[in-house]
């Protein structure tokens, strides 16, 4: 942020100068040169302010739900991604029957997450309130992994399931990779190809966890020039700033004279103040007597 206001600060100078210091013959800056300057305040500050989803989630972390058919090998994939045999897994479809949740790290974002009982038609209660658990879990979840067997053609479950997330942030997931002994028809979805993987042999569990962070990060690629944002006051600071750069702008198209012009720039530099300590006028003199050969 710091390095960001300081390339304001700079221009506010120059057209301190200008305007202030005349007879000493500095230049006024012409209008191609000020709509790049702010240009290059702004872009940083833009990518600042898109970072902010990010970089709550960086503070905060988020939830995931693993959710499935019976047997798929949520539990088996929960393993893997805990790096321990937390939750049971047994070949008898069903046996998970609670919420299991463990906090991990993938890539440096703190995820809770949550394995499911398996989704179907209950065979008798418990099951039922395990499966309410897991639609619960689901509709609660910042994120969601479906899972299905790879080896087996895509069934009404994982087909409804497919309908439920379709609007969410979900990576498909095509387990037991390794009992694969013919490719069947891809889904009918919009959404990026299944990652294939195998929680017997460990087959595509590196590729499962870059998806989940690319669902993550989106284009945020996880720091911007100037770092991101956590705080939401910060944020709307950031774009206060912005708005003023907008005034900023139409004020130099309009060719308004530049004490005008000073007056959106400090509106576009109070909000960083806000964020980073107060730029002083002392701070602006010193600037332009160090920059400009003025009074020599």
């Amino acid at each position: 942020m710091q390095p960001v206001k300081q390339k304001l600060v700079d221009l506010i100078a120059i057209l301190e100068a200008g305007i202030d210091f005349a007879e000493d013959d500095v230049s006024v800056l012409p209008s191609a040169e000020i709509l790049q300057h702010i240009a290059n305040v702004r872009a940083p500050l833009e990518e600042l302010a898109r970072s902010f989803a990010y970089g709550k989630i960086v503070h905060e972390g988020l939830t995931l739900a693993i959710v499935g058919r019976p047997n798929v090998g949520k539990s088996s994939l929960f393993n893997y991604l805990v790096e321990r045999d937390r939750a049971i897994v047994t070949a008898t479809p069903g046996t998970t029957r609670d919420l299991v949740t463990e906090t991990v790290s993938i890539g440096g974002i703190p995820v809770k997450l949550i394995d499911t009982a398996g989704i179907r038609a209950a065979l008798d209660e418990a099951e039922g309130i395990g499966i309410q658990k897991s639609m619960e879990a689901l509709a609660d979840a910042d994120m969601v992994l479906v899972v299905r067997d790879a080896s087996q053609p895509l069934t009404n479950e994982d087909q409804e399931l497919l309908k439920q997330v379709a609007e969410r942030s979900a990576v498909l997931v095509e387990n037991k990779a390794d009992l694969v002994r013919q490719e069947f028809p891809p889904h009918a979805s919009n959404r990026d190809a299944p990652i294939r993987t195998s929680a017997l042999t460990g087959q595509g569990i590196p590729e499962l966890r870059a998806a989940i962070l690319q669902h993550v990060t989106g284009n945020a690629g996880g720091t911007t020039e100037s770092g991101f944002l956590t705080n939401a006051r910060h944020q709307s600071l950031v774009r206060d700033s912005l708005n003023a750069f907008d005034a900023a702008t139409q004020t130099v198209h309009n060719r308004v004279p530049h004490e005008m012009l000073l007056l959106d720039l400090y509106n576009a530099l109070r909000p960083l103040d806000e964020i980073t300590g107060a730029t002083t006028n002392d701070d602006i003199l010193n600037l332009i007597f160090s920059r400009f050969c003025i009074g020599k």
